[in-house]
């Protein structure tokens, strides 16, 4: 879409010109005005053409050209409507971005971007007119995603709920082979004595957790069941353990540790030792620090990237700690207050440059100075480690599953109040006036 105040000073000029050229060249009509944007002919074929280039593509029919027609103007409105909303927010799509966009439609139909570049180009589509309608695609989409989140609210109770029936949905062929620790609590224990009890279960885990061998364990302390066979259950379904022990395993993996946990009988400690029939997840997370400098007016890329080698100079010759460079000069308040540390954090909570660095680098090197869209970073990889997010995969397909499911809902809300609150009227075309 064009601006409308710029394309009355083209419509201008036109006129202007036309005076001095021999022979009349039609002009591109205005279809629809937007606010403070328009619409144009062009805008509706260029649109028109890609839709039937889709359609042709997935062999899908296509309603008469009047419907569709229709269909591609309210297509065109609610994008006007949402792009104003964009350059409301600032958002700009670099053609970095927009390439890789790109690059992910050609593969997602399988072939090359310059394949691609062809299909366009044999139905009559500009691949730089395709390029922009991409850029105002995705703005029009950032521009909905913010808006529309505003309106959200995923209370922790649904996640909770829907993740326990995602759970139980999972675990219908699910099997565990589990050992079992009990420390046996009297009935008529002192306070003293039950703290006793406590502190020793917990101390267990901790041994567990740093290699102990849980049979030997099971042999010397446990007044379960199963002591004298080390503590071992075997194979069981959820439905088939004490229902005590099926609410602590939920969906917990192999090898993991449970509990300690209380019953009427005393402390439990479980061990995992395999599971048949669920799908468990092990992520690698990643604890590193960094310091970013950002580029402005006064400090160019160039300096930026000067002052941070300098840095990272003066940290590797022991002449300066990290800590004391991020406290100084990193301009992410979060983490230079604790010396540049974010913690531990999943590569994939970052933008993907900061991610490629977090994943590769070798553990206790510091990283030639990169640029991302925050600016110039130098960062440090502290520690790794492989952590079971079995269970918080689930809650966060809940959560997708919830947001989803709302998002949709205020989308169409948002869109439909945008639209309501929204000046559009369609110019009477002159041609047809006497």
């Amino acid at each position: 879409m064009k601006k409308w105040k710029s394309s009355l000073l083209g419509l201008t000029l036109w006129s202007l010109a036309a005076g001095s050229i021999a022979a009349p060249q039609e002009l591109d009509k205005i279809v629809t005005i937007v606010n403070d944007s328009v619409i144009l002919q062009s805008d509706v074929n260029a649109m028109l053409k890609t839709v039937r280039m889709n359609a042709a593509s997935q062999n899908q029919p296509l309603p008469s050209n009047e419907v569709l027609t229709e269909q591609v103007m309210e297509k065109l409105i609610i994008e006007t409507l949402q792009l104003q909303q964009a350059e409301q927010f600032g958002i700009r799509i670099d053609d970095t971005r927009l390439d890789q966009a790109i690059a992910q439609i050609a593969k997602e139909r399988q072939m090359s971007v310059a394949q691609l570049q062809q299909l366009l180009a044999d139905n009559g589509i500009s691949f730089t007119m395709f390029r922009e309608q991409m850029r105002r695609d995705i703005t029009a989409s950032e521009a909905r995603t913010i808006q529309v989140r505003r309106r959200i609210n995923i209370l922790p109770q649904e996640v909770e709920t829907l993740a326990e029936q995602l759970n139980k949905q999972s675990q219908q062929s699910v099997s565990f082979n589990i050992s079992h620790i009990q420390l046996r609590v009297d009935e008529g224990a002192s306070a003293a004595q039950r703290e006793k009890i406590a502190a020793q279960a917990q101390q267990l885990v901790d041994e567990l957790k740093q290699g102990a061998d849980f049979a030997n364990l099971a042999y010397s302390y446990s007044k379960g069941p199963k002591a004298l066979q080390g503590g071992d259950w075997g194979w069981m379904r959820p439905e088939e353990m004490p229902t005590i022990f099926a609410d602590q395993l939920k969906s917990s993996g192999k090898g993991a540790i449970v509990g300690p946990f209380r019953s009427g009988v005393g402390y439990h400690i479980l061990k995992i030792n395999d599971v048949q029939g669920l799908e468990t997840i092990s992520v690698t997370e990643v604890n590193a620090r960094h310091i970013l400098v950002k580029t402005s007016v006064i400090m160019s890329d160039e300096g930026a990237q000067r002052q941070l080698e300098k840095v990272r100079q003066a940290i590797m010759a022991s002449e300066q700690s990290f800590a004391d460079a991020a406290q100084a000069l990193s301009a992410d308040p979060g983490s230079a207050a604790n010396g540049g540390e974010l913690g531990w954090q999943t590569p994939d909570l970052y933008v993907p440059e900061f991610k490629d660095k977090v994943e590769n680098l070798p553990a206790g090197t510091i990283s030639e100075p990169f640029k991302t869209v925050h600016g110039w970073h130098i960062v440090e990889v502290l520690e790794r480690r492989n952590v079971d997010r079995t269970d918080a995969a689930v809650k966060n397909r809940a959560y997708r599953i919830l947001f989803s499911r709302k998002f949709n809902e205020e989308a169409q809300a948002w869109l439909q109040e945008l639209r309501a609150g929204a000046y559009i009227e369609q110019p009477e075309d002159d041609n047809d006036q006497g």
